[in-house]
């Protein structure tokens, strides 16, 4: 593996390093990523530190939808972050 400089506060560093834990081909809320961290309370600050994530590739915010289980904001368009998760499906299966 190769490690990821990820300049951001400390908080910024927990959330994606529980993006990077997200299986491939599988997604989770922004309050299920809140409880992984220990802050439940905290699904907007995980949602604007998600936007803050400048290698978004490697580190898949992609992988994160809304608690209704619909696509929510993604730097790249949201029919990029439908492509992204149909993509990681497919060759996943």
């Amino acid at each position: 593996a190769v490690p990821l400089h990820t300049p951001g506060t400390p908080f910024q560093n927990k959330v994606w390093a529980v993006l990077q834990s997200i299986p491939y081909g599988q997604t989770r809320s922004y309050k299920e990523q809140a409880i992984s961290i220990g802050s439940p309370e905290s699904v907007r600050a995980v949602a604007n530190a998600n936007g803050m994530n400048r290698i978004s590739i490697l580190i898949p915010c992609h992988r994160v939808i809304g608690s209704d289980g619909q696509l929510t904001g993604y730097g790249g368009g949201l029919w990029r972050k439908r492509y992204l998760l149909d993509l990681e499906v497919k060759w996943n299966s």
